[in-house]
């Protein structure tokens, strides 16, 4: 059986301090729970902070990376002294993820004032000059408004001296068990930047089996002793009577008319069926979401118990490490904000493919 290899604290930890000296600083933006950090820190990369406005984000991201936090949000930072402690002698390295769902379909169509992010990111790309950005969103980010928004910041990419190239990455070709695409953007004052490279092909694609397989069986509701982020949401008697009914990969079609709800009955919801979904064992999972710990809120029901996925298995999915800490021992467990954090957290694995690409690209331009 394909394993998913598992990235350990212990990995990160043993990181030499003069291979991250080596291959630059790395300050990240719109941080989160530090999974894009995370993917720079266990190929090299010395982190220099991360910064967010959400303060829920420090444990996880300081305990898990070396590195400092700073809430903040981003229009305050100031961008000219953003790397003003780091050594210059080494690249300066700016990562972030603006907040994807001003750029998805559904708020497209809404009136989302946290697209002006993207906005700030530039500003601060254009104050603070690092020597390589880097960028990842949704693909839809290409045809916000008609594509105006992107173009204008590659506009101001080129105009501040990079290079840029940018593509949609399939990320379980990087190793991620997602069925997930995303847009990454490379810019560089040293020269073209690199294509990432891909780690798989479809035939040895990471499945929500390698991912989670191996992990003990807990119930609705229920939190195993040895892990308190392995725990799953609670299930109506109704809700439970539904996942009995679920099939893996299946859809609400597959229950008794009974259990159907009613505004998936009428004719303008039939067609709604990615919601109510068990997972399947042996491909990737969906595209892990905020809401990935509500049974109704996408396919994020377990393959074969009747539950939604834990909190852990969320976390795995999303390729960090199984001893990624999200909370200080001891202290509370708020599923919700929890769920936000993984949910909106750039994998772990595709961290580590830009990261790996920025690697490369360095070393070419100093030889």
């Amino acid at each position: 059986m394909r394993r998913n290899a598992k990235i350990t604290k212990t990995a990160s930890r043993c990181v030499k301090s003069s291979d991250m000296q080596r291959r630059g600083n790395v300050i990240d933006l719109f941080c989160g729970a530090g999974g894009l950090t995370h993917g720079f820190l266990l190929e090299g990369f010395r982190i220099a902070k991360g910064i967010d406005i959400d303060k829920s984000c420090c444990y996880p991201f300081e305990t898990n990376n070396d590195a400092p936090f700073v809430q903040q949000c981003i229009r305050d930072v100031n961008g000219a002294k953003l790397f003003e402690d780091i050594d210059y002698n080494e690249p300066k390295i700016l990562v972030g993820c603006a907040p994807c769902q001003p750029f998805s379909k559904y708020s497209q169509k809404k009136d989302d004032s946290r697209w002006s992010l993207l906005e700030e990111f530039t500003r601060l790309i254009g104050e603070a000059s690092p020597d390589i950005v880097s960028m990842e969103n949704v693909p839809s980010l290409a045809k916000f408004k008609g594509g105006s928004v992107f173009r204008r910041f590659l506009d101001k990419l080129k105009k501040f001296g990079y290079k840029v190239k940018w593509s949609v990455a399939f990320c379980p070709e990087f190793g991620v068990p997602q069925s997930r695409s995303r847009l990454v953007l490379l810019a560089s004052r040293f020269g073209e930047p690199p294509d990432l490279e891909k780690t798989h092909k479809a035939e040895d694609f990471f499945t929500v089996r390698d991912s989670i397989g191996d992990l003990p069986e807990i119930a609705a509701g229920e939190v195993h002793l040895s892990d308190p982020l392995h725990r799953s949401s609670v299930l109506s008697s109704k809700n439970l009577d539904r996942i009995r009914s679920s099939i893996q990969g299946g859809t609400w079609h597959d229950w008794p008319e009974d259990l159907v709800a009613n505004c998936h009955a009428r004719d303008s919801g039939m067609s709604f069926t990615s919601v109510y979904g068990r997972m399947s064992w042996d491909k990737p999972a969906p595209t892990m979401t905020t809401q990935f710990i509500g049974f109704g809120n996408g396919r994020f029901g377990h393959p074969e118990q009747n539950r939604a996925i834990s909190l852990r298995e969320g976390a795995l999915l999303q390729t960090f490490p199984k001893d990624y800490e999200f909370v200080a021992p001891g202290s509370q467990v708020i599923m919700k904000t929890l769920g936000k954090l993984i949910g909106n957290a750039v994998p772990v694995n595709l961290g580590r493919a830009i990261a790996k690409a920025i690697s490369k690209h360095i070393e070419g331009c100093r030889l």
